[in-house]
């Protein structure tokens, strides 16, 4: 029997520590935060690592239709268990995790946790939208006593957060959780679009839309599930030589013919369209070009950027009618509590390198600021901030 963990001396009581707060539209400021404990079924932990997310930029730019003010950003992180609430029996104090916006209950009154074809469990999701834990109500609070809405139920831009314990995937301590954090969001659902959502085959065609951190994911999962040609698609030029370095075997910049869709130039390219086709750009109109250029008979395409508040999807019934298939994905497919440690597992083997995403590196919770500017540059993959 392993020995008794011995109570952290901030079990049961407030703490006081740093974190950045959105106040508004582009307006997040470092402030000092007051971290309740955790109440029955929520998790208390210490944030060593945070991988920013185009998600936070996203919201933090005002268009996310669940985007609430004032709140505490942050999804992609390393933390370790500082105390749990009653009834918490899945982690313990010192544990570590990877907090995840898509949470496991495992009941076996959950449809969504039972059933192999979805992970959108959705015992949480009413509260996790509204900013709220749970029970309705929240954890943070600034010293003059404003309470402070949850993101995404993990707001990991504090020093300290709480969440429900549903939403902690426990994983292996041996693990750097500078590096961990990458399994919080994008390259988890890069790499579950590919192996969960569409299943890639061997000696298949695939077309990726966007070479961020995501879609580079997707191209990784696409040369590992054996696709035969991988076409990465980008405005810009510069992240090419990171897609060949990840996989790809072809680029292509749609400015270079503006005149012909691109559509049309990736069924040039390959006669009759991919097998299968990734947009991580959150473009609505390159989400159509991506359908369209999907295989005429089988052709599937897989949304995985988020799309603006209020924005649609369109093309001709035509292109659906002649068997393409639109479908999209939401952390990839992945259980998180289940099969986030299974990631991290992989990775440790050697079977799932991910350390090259990380392009940036800050200290402090003040260097998320820097790290957010960092990201919204062109040569900025995952920016990594230990705090």
């Amino acid at each position: 029997m392993p020995p008794p963990v011995k109570p952290m001396s901030t079990e049961g009581k407030p703490i006081e520590c740093s974190a950045l707060v959105a106040f508004g539209v582009n307006d997040i400021r470092k402030e000092t935060v007051i971290v309740d404990p955790p109440k029955a079924g929520e998790v208390r932990a210490k944030v060593i690592a945070n991988a920013l997310c185009h998600t936070d930029v996203y919201t933090l730019s005002g268009q996310d239709p669940e985007g609430l003010f004032p709140s505490i950003l942050g999804h992609e992180a390393g933390a370790i268990v500082e105390s749990v609430g009653e009834g918490v029996l899945s982690v313990k104090p010192g544990d570590h995790i990877v907090p995840c916006y898509t949470p496991q209950c495992n009941q076996s009154t959950c449809i969504f946790c039972r059933s192999p074809k979805t992970n959108l469990c959705p015992a949480i999701r009413g509260t996790q939208g509204k900013g709220v834990m749970p029970d309705g109500t929240v954890r943070f609070s600034l010293k003059d006593g404003t309470k402070i809405f949850h993101f995404m139920g993990t707001s990991t831009f504090s020093e300290y957060t709480v969440l429900a314990e549903i939403s902690c995937a426990k994983i292996n301590t041996s693990y750097p959780l500078q590096e961990a954090c990458l399994f919080g969001c994008g390259i988890s659902t890069g790499l579950g679009a590919v192996w969960n959502t569409v299943q890639v085959h061997p000696g298949s065609t695939v077309a990726v839309f966007g070479i961020g951190a995501v879609g580079l994911a997707v191209i990784q999962a696409a040369k590992m599930a054996g696709a035969c040609k991988i076409i990465a698609v980008d405005l810009n030029p510069a992240k090419f030589a990171f897609a060949k370095q990840w996989g790809a075997t072809d680029v292509l910049n749609p400015a270079d013919k503006e005149d012909v869709p691109v559509q049309q130039q990736i069924v040039q390219m390959t006669q009759w369209g991919c097998d299968y086709t990734f947009d991580c750009t959150g473009n609505v109109k390159v989400m159509r070009a991506a359908l369209e250029s999907a295989h005429r008979g089988w052709g599937v395409s897989c949304v995985i950027g988020v799309a603006g508040s209020g924005q649609e999807i369109a093309t001709r019934p035509f292109q659906l009618v002649t068997g393409r298939r639109w479908c999209g994905t939401a952390f990839g497919g992945w259980k998180s509590r289940s099969d986030v440690p299974a990631l991290v597992e992989r990775s440790l083997k050697g079977q799932l390198p991910v350390s090259q995403y990380i392009t940036h590196k800050f200290k402090g919770v003040e260097g998320t600021l820097e790290a957010l500017k960092a990201l919204k540059g062109g040569d900025c993959l995952r920016a990594v901030v230990e705090y």
